[in-house]
């Protein structure tokens, strides 16, 4: 007996004996994906696919189409600030950048500015680290970059978008706390503390992958000694940077497998919450 011939699911006019061996539909020639045993539909076969376990990077993280997507966003935030500041004037670094500080007015009441002004400034902590200084030449909009470029398009490719993101901003947070906590009075702006967060992560992932440390280490020792030496530097926030971006990369690189996810964003909450706590006894000592 002939068999009965029906339409193809996806083209009505068409008209086949073969059927879907998953979902039993239907399919023509153009529809039919060969398979182990017979033939499947391309929406089967894509549900496959798409079910597959998708490659990890050494943390964990899904591996992307642009694996430096993130790190290129965050030069060009930077940039963009930078050349709205060039329009704006100090306007904006009064607007953005980190300090906390009470006096008393002329009728003896107490006036505070910056992050101890109220929550409202507490947008400080992070915008702080967009802003940077409009001295010509932009020295340190450039160096900021080129060390976010050559340092965090690497860690990003090794940690992933999520990962890397959170061990920048925390970081961020970590050396806007440590400014606030050391020197509150001093206006702070620039994303140095950030970018030693990803110097620290970089060093913990290069132990871990048993990499030749020497590189980074002597990198990561000019900048320390940097820090300390030229005037005008923020080695309060450098110092908190490092150390956040340490800690969460810690958290990152020896996470157990069976417990991994929890493990590193736990770590990236602990920091988190440390670098709050830490930022609001500063706040609270300025305006006690």
């Amino acid at each position: 007996m002939d068999q009965q011939l029906v339409s193809c699911y996806r083209h009505p006019d068409r008209e086949t004996g073969i059927s879907c061996t998953r979902c039993d539909r239907p399919i023509c020639p153009e529809c039919m994906v060969n398979a182990s045993v017979g033939f499947q539909c391309r929406e089967c076969v894509g549900r496959e696919a798409r079910a597959r376990v998708q490659p990890r990077t050494v943390a964990g993280g899904t591996v992307a189409a642009d694996p430096v997507l993130i790190t290129k966003i965050l030069i060009g935030l930077n940039i963009a600030v930078f050349l709205l500041e060039l329009r704006l004037g100090d306007r904006l670094l009064r607007d953005l950048g980190l300090y906390a500080a009470c006096g008393t007015d002329v009728t003896g009441q107490q006036v505070c500015v910056g992050v101890a002004h109220g929550p409202d400034d507490w947008y400080r902590v992070l915008t702080s680290a967009f802003v940077h200084e409009r001295a010509f030449p932009p020295a340190h909009i450039l160096f900021n970059m080129l060390s976010l470029w050559w340092i965090g398009a690497p860690l990003e490719r090794l940690l992933g978008r999520s990962r890397y993101l959170a061990l920048y901003l925390v970081s961020a947070l970590a050396g806007s706390a440590a400014v606030l906590l050391l020197a509150p009075d001093v206006n702070t702006i620039g994303a140095s503390g950030a970018i030693f967060g990803l110097f620290g992560a970089t060093a913990i992932f290069m132990r871990r992958l048993r990499y030749d440390m020497r590189p980074i280490l002597a990198l990561l020792v000019l900048n320390i000694i940097f820090s300390f030496t030229w005037s005008g530097i923020s080695w309060q926030g450098h110092a908190g940077g490092l150390i956040g971006g340490t800690l969460i990369a810690v958290g990152l690189a020896y996470a157990p497998r069976d417990r991994r996810t929890l493990v590193q964003w736990g770590t990236c909450a602990a920091v988190l919450v440390a670098s709050v706590v830490v930022s609001a006894i500063a706040v609270a000592q300025v305006t006690s």
